[in-house]
């Protein structure tokens, strides 16, 4: 598709979940969209990271905690900065989008005098859609949110559901990453046509299918092993452990069956040895392989070497990982939650369970390991979902938006402090 003609807006991502040297693998979703956004369009980002004075003493009791980060990274040529808002642990989070919004002014504030800022990009709702409104209002530019999957949480929350409205109210576009999370927008008050479904995409040059025995060979599986896989952060949401409860009975109709568990902490936690714990308990020590994180290069040959991905998770916006999967050839047996059905949106790409039904996840593990599957069909299920057509549409309305503005818009004085 040509590229849009017309005014090249300076883009500011703000999103409080991006990888760093610290934390390289937190928000890679996020950063996978903006940087190839970042390839047709000026772009910065803005991570703001949580903070509070006790900080660095609890990390010494629970390493992992809250790393820090940087104050400044250049990734990809592209600058990130990751200026410190207050935040304390669990308590006051309605303040988090306020705190954010004053931690990042300044920052904001120089690029826009900078003629660097023409549009704030924010990522989640809340706190970060909420903090990327106060900042469109202090310096006079437009804000656009992407709904990514914490937003139906929110929504229920009565402390914060108000919160997220505000900021999905004052945006002046809304993108959901599916259209389960357009429907959270809609049911809070907000016009319909402010809201437009982006999904996620996937990279057919990074993931794709290779022969099977030496990808098995790589990481010591024999041949006539039956292999599930499941990717993401180790954490409950995901579900691992309910895959794993599910593994000492289909080992009776498959007993060569191998678990493939890849991922490690994210800034959700870190359940890794709670999962190893129940493993051992099973009896599944030689079953279940803890294969860590694995670099995105690399993932598509550790999918290659399995047969069926799974991943029985509580809460899903987009998951990129199952199109990643289907271009890698494996159908996915998932919950039908969030945007799930979305992805695996045919019978042949995969099999949606109910959530916490265990009888269920595991008929459909059973059936998805003895039926055939159209290796094909799953790889041009991915080919249709690519990140490529995603961006034409991004690319199209932040250049829209910034055409709109600049028609509408008088040059405002960027006030010296914030408005309270």
């Amino acid at each position: 598709m040509p590229r849009s003609a017309g005014p090249q807006p300076h883009v500011v991502v703000v999103s409080s979940l991006f990888p760093s040297c610290r934390q390289p693998g937190a928000g890679l979703f996020v950063r996978e969209r903006v940087f190839r956004v970042g390839r047709r369009m000026p772009l910065a980002v803005v991570a703001p990271t949580p903070w509070f004075p006790m900080q660095r003493f609890v990390g010494r009791l629970w390493p992992g905690f809250r790393p820090g980060a940087p104050r400044h990274e250049s990734q990809q040529s592209r600058d990130v900065w990751f200026p410190r808002f207050f935040s304390v642990p669990a308590v006051l989070k309605r303040l988090d989008g306020i705190a954010m919004a004053l931690g990042a002014f300044s920052r904001l504030k120089r690029l826009k005098n900078q003629g660097r800022l023409d549009v704030i990009d924010a990522h989640f709702g809340f706190p970060d859609g909420y903090a990327a409104g106060l900042l469109g209002r202090w310096l006079d530019v437009p804000v656009t949110i992407t709904m990514r999957g914490t937003e139906q949480r929110h929504a229920a929350d009565p402390v914060l559901r108000g919160y997220l409205r505000s900021a999905l109210l004052r945006a002046d576009r809304v993108f959901a990453v599916s259209e389960s999370l357009r429907q959270v927008a809609i049911s809070l008050g907000i016009d319909p046509q402010k809201v437009r479904v982006v999904g996620n995409g996937v990279d057919l040059d990074r993931f794709h299918p290779v022969a099977q025995q030496p990808a098995r060979e790589q990481i010591g599986l024999a041949p006539a092993d039956r292999v599930l896989i499941s990717v993401g952060g180790l954490v409950e949401r995901k579900g691992f452990h309910r895959v794993i409860e599910c593994l000492p009975q289909l080992r009776q109709e498959f007993p060569t069956l191998k678990y493939l568990v890849v991922g490690g902490p994210s800034p959700e936690g870190d359940w890794t040895e709670q999962l190893k714990t129940l493993s051992h308990s099973l009896g599944l020590d030689e079953c279940v392989r803890f294969l860590g994180p694995v670099a995105a290069d690399d993932l598509h040959r550790v999918l290659s070497a399995a047969e069926v991905f799974v991943l029985a998770t509580r809460n899903e916006g987009w998951a990129n990982v199952f199109l990643e999967a289907m271009a890698c050839g494996l159908p996915v047996v998932t919950t039908d939650v969030g945007g799930n059905r979305e992805v695996v949106s045919a019978d042949a790409l995969g099999e949606l369970v109910p959530f916490g039904d265990k009888d269920q996840l595991l008929s459909a593990i059973r059936r998805a390991l003895s039926r055939p599957w159209d290796k094909g069909l799953l790889r041009g299920h991915a080919e249709a979902n690519t990140w490529d057509r995603r961006i034409d549409v991004l690319e199209s309305e932040f250049r829209q938006l910034h055409r709109e503005v600049r028609a509408s818009r008088p040059a405002a004085p960027i006030p010296s402090t914030p408005a309270r």
